[in-house]
């Protein structure tokens, strides 16, 4: 087994996306899709451009996705002058709290096994690790 950050992203990675997508295919949404609920759902009134900016998606994947979701009923898109606004429709709110829930439930069935300061440790290395920074004591 390897001992590397990237292996264990991996692992990660491909298990949350099977736990998702086994949650999430009941309400016919896949798991491409949850990042644009969330966002949607936590920025009512966004416009396409905020939301490809903020998930650093491509232009044209998200513009398609976007579509997707439309036509699927989870979306609406509506002009307001020149700007576009999305929101969620009543369908997509209840993939919204479905799509926000699957990720506590998972780091709950995941992290069983450590304690709560294990826990808020894993995070703020985590977080470190992300932002790729040291700490200015470090130094």
């Amino acid at each position: 087994m390897f001992q590397t950050l990237a292996y264990y992203s991996s692992v990660f990675h491909k298990e949350f996306v099977g736990y998702t997508s086994d949650k999430l295919q009941k309400l016919g949404i896949n798991f491409g899709s949850v990042f644009f609920l969330i966002y949607v759902g936590n920025h009512p009134g966004c416009t396409p451009s905020e939301l490809t900016k903020a998930l650093q998606m491509d232009w044209g994947h998200s513009q398609r996705s976007v579509t997707k979701m439309v036509n699927e009923g989870f979306m609406t898109k509506d002009k307001c002058g020149r700007i576009y606004h999305l929101n969620l429709t009543e369908k997509g709110q209840q993939a919204f709290q479905v799509s926000h829930q699957v990720f506590f439930d998972w780091d709950k069935e995941k992290l069983k096994a450590l304690t709560d300061a294990e826990c808020r440790q894993l995070f703020e290395l985590l977080q470190k690790a992300a932002m790729g920074k040291k700490d200015v004591k470090d130094e």
